[in-house]
C-alpha cells in the first residue's frame, strides 16, 4: 500500500471523541475572527475588491478566507510540521460547510482530520524543505482536500487521488520575504482552494497519484531532500495533532514568539531602562527567517526578531501597531544594540519545541538572563479559555464586528445541535454584499 493509502488508513481508524471536538471549536473560532480581522487591512482590501468582482463560487471563497485568515500573522501553528494547517483547513471547511448545510459537528471533525493529514505530511518534509518552500502551502493543500474529502463523502479510494492531485498542486516559495510581498496571504488561500479543487474532481473520478509522496518524481523527490516518511505514521495512537497545535497571543511569525515573551519579562525587569546590548539566543531557523535589524515595511517588521524583541522591551506587550512606522522608527537604535546567535539546546529540541533566551547587560553593567522553553500559546503553555476569548475579542474589535461576544458564543457551540456556519453568517460577519 502507497504511503498515501496508510495515512488515510490511519486518520479513519481514529476515533474522534468530544473533547477533540470542543478542542476543534476553538481553533473555528481563532479562524474565524483572524479572517474577520484580516478584512480590516490594506492587503484584505485588495482582497476584498478581487473576491466582489464576480459572483463567488465555493472555490473562490476558499482562496478568500484563507488569504484573510493568514494576513495578521495571528493564525495557529503546528510547531513540528512547520504548518499553519487552520488557514488551509478551516476555510475549505466552512466553505463547504455552508453551501450544504452540513452540521457543525461534522465541519468540526473535518477539521481535525484535515489538522492531521497537513501536519503529519509536514512533520516528514525535513528541516532543508523549510529552507524554500513555505510548508504551509506546500504541506497544506493535502489537508484542504483530506477535509474537503471527509465533507463531501468521499471514500478512502477516492481520498487517495484527492490527495494525489493535492500533491501535484503543492507550491510556495519564500522568497517574498525579500521584498515583504503579500505573496504569503495568497499560499494560504491558494493550497486551500487546489485542495478542495482536488477533492471535488475526486468525487467525480478524476484520478491522482496514489504514490505522490515517495514516488522516484513525486513530493520527497522534488523539494525534501532530507524528508523522513516514517514519520507520517508515527505514534498513530497518539492524541489528534490539533491537540499539537499552537494558537498565537501577538500578530507577528511564530518565530518570534518565544523571543517576544522573554522580551516582555524583561521589560518588567528594568523599569524603562534600556539594555546596553542584547544577545538573544534562537533556532537557527529563526535567525534564517526574522533576521533583520532594519525592517522598512508592516511585514518585515513581523519577520524581524530585533524589532519584535525591542517593541516588546518599550511596550511591555507587543499588538497591532507595533510594526507601524512610528514603532519602526522608536525601535531602531535599540535594534542595533542587539545580536541573534544560534543556541545549540534550543537547536538540539526544535521542531518539536521553539525556545529562546536573552542575555541583557545594562549601563551599571549588571547582566540579566531569561530563559524560555516555549512561547506562550503552544500545547506546553496554552493559552486559557478566556485568553482565547480575549483574543478572539481583539480580533472582531479590530474587525469592527458588531456583537462579538454573540459570535463568539454562536462559533464556540456549533457542535451542539444541527447548526453550522452559515452562508448569510459568512456575509453578515464579513459586511459582503451576496
Amino acid at each position: 500500500m502507497s504511503l498515501t493509502g496508510q495515512l488515510i488508513d490511519l486518520i479513519e481508524n481514529k476515533s474522534i471523541d468530544n473533547e477533540d471536538i470542543e478542542v476543534a471549536a476553538w481553533y473555528l473560532l481563532d479562524a474565524i475572527a483572524n479572517i474577520a480581522a484580516g478584512l480590516n487591512t490594506d492587503q484584505g482590501r485588495i482582497l476584498r475588491r478581487w473576491f466582489l468582482e464576480e459572483i463567488p463560487d465555493t472555490s473562490r471563497k476558499v482562496l478568500f478566507m484563507g488569504a484573510l485568515m493568514h494576513i495578521l500573522e495571528m493564525d495557529d501553528l503546528h510547531r513540528r510540521s512547520v504548518v499553519h494547517p487552520g488557514c488551509v483547513v478551516i476555510p475549505a471547511v466552512i466553505a463547504i460547510g455552508m453551501r450544504s448545510g452540513i452540521s457543525g459537528r461534522m465541519m468540526l471533525e473535518a477539521v481535525i482530520k484535515g489538522f492531521e493529514a497537513c501536519t503529519r505530511i509536514g512533520n516528514s518534509v525535513g528541516p532543508t524543505h523549510y529552507k524554500i518552500w513555505h510548508n504551509t502551502a506546500t504541506c497544506g493543500t493535502f489537508g484542504a482536500a483530506y477535509a474537503a474529502g471527509t465533507l463531501i463523502g468521499l471514500n478512502s479510494g477516492e481520498l487517495c487521488h484527492a490527495l494525489g492531485n493535492a500533491g501535484t498542486q503543492s507550491s510556495g516559495l519564500w522568497e517574498f520575504v525579500e521584498n515583504g510581498s503579500m505573496s504569503k496571504h495568497l499560499h494560504a488561500g491558494s493550497a486551500g482552494q487546489s485542495g478542495l479543487i482536488a477533492a471535488e474532481l475526486a468525487r467525480h473520478g478524476f484520478s491522482g497519484s496514489h504514490t505522490i509522496l515517495e514516488g522516484d518524481r513525486g513530493f520527497y523527490a522534488a523539494c525534501c531532500p532530507d524528508a523522513t516518511p516514517e514519520e507520517i505514521l508515527a505514534d498513530p495512537e497518539k492524541k489528534w495533532q490539533i491537540h499539537q497545535t499552537s494558537i498565537k497571543p501577538w500578530p507577528c511569525c511564530r518565530h518570534t514568539h518565544p523571543a517576544i515573551d522573554a522580551a516582555i519579562e524583561l521589560s518588567n525587569k528594568i523599569d524603562g531602562e534600556f539594555p546596553e546590548s542584547i544577545a538573544v539566543g534562537l533556532t537557527q531557523a529563526t535567525i534564517d527567517v526574522c533576521d533583520n535589524p532594519i525592517p522598512k515595511t508592516v511585514y518585515e517588521a513581523k519577520f524581524s526578531v530585533q524589532h519584535c524583541v525591542s517593541i516588546a522591551i518599550m511596550n511591555g506587550e507587543v499588538g497591532f501597531d507595533s510594526f507601524e512606522s512610528e514603532a519602526r522608527w522608536r525601535t531602531k537604535p535599540l535594534n542595533k544594540a542587539i545580536t541573534l546567535l544560534c543556541d545549540k539546546k534550543f537547536e538540539k529540541r526544535y521542531p518539536e519545541a521553539w525556545g529562546a533566551n536573552i542575555k541583557a547587560e545594562m549601563k551599571d553593567g549588571k547582566e540579566i538572563m531569561i530563559h524560555r522553553d516555549n512561547a506562550k500559546g503552544d500545547p506546553d503553555a496554552p493559552l486559557s479559555p478566556k485568553e482565547m476569548k480575549e483574543k478572539a475579542m481583539m480580533l472582531f474589535n479590530h474587525a469592527e464586528i458588531e456583537e462579538p461576544l454573540k459570535w463568539i458564543e454562536k462559533i464556540l457551540c456549533i457542535h451542539k445541535g444541527n447548526s453550522s456556519f452559515s452562508e448569510n453568517d459568512f456575509y453578515q460577519l464579513l459586511d459582503l454584499k451576496a
